[in-house]
């Protein structure tokens, strides 16, 4: 693996998402903000379509991935709000929905571009910026 530009200090970036759906399923959005040292180094929405919310906390994460790959991040702490998303990635539940195991494969495979990865869930008030951009992004239809 080839030096980041972002790997000097040692010091992980840090990403916060969160993926809301109404209806479950229904219209779903994704939303990601990514900080070093407290200054945000970037936030993203996405529309996911007709989705379950599991489905777009998974996306979340895929797109938070995503750019902190596009930015040349090697050391990433995640912040969560999804038990669930959370347990499966530590290791504590199974992944046995047929869809969230696709997710959960590509999400491994893209955690091979990271030096660090770690995850820690938080209370959702502590998330609130990822879930306006998630909101923001499901109402976009």
């Amino acid at each position: 693996m080839s030096e980041h530009p972002l790997d000097q200090d040692k010091t992980p970036c840090e990403a916060w998402i969160d993926g809301a759906s109404s209806g479950n399923p229904g219209p779903a959005g994704a939303g990601v903000v990514i900080k070093k040292d407290g200054e945000t180094l970037g936030t993203w929405q996405e529309f996911l379509g007709q989705a379950t919310n599991n489905v777009a906390e998974y996306r979340s994460l895929i797109l938070a991935l995503r750019k902190s790959i596009e930015l040349k991040i090697a050391r990433l702490v995640v912040y969560t709000d999804s038990e669930l998303l959370y347990r499966q990635l530590t290791g504590r539940y199974r992944v046995r929905n047929q869809r969230l195991k696709e997710l959960f494969a590509e999400v491994r495979e893209l955690l091979k571009h990271f030096k660090t990865f770690s995850i820690k869930h938080i209370p959702r008030e502590q998330n609130r910026e990822a879930d306006r951009l998630a909101q923001a992004a499901r109402r976009r239809r």
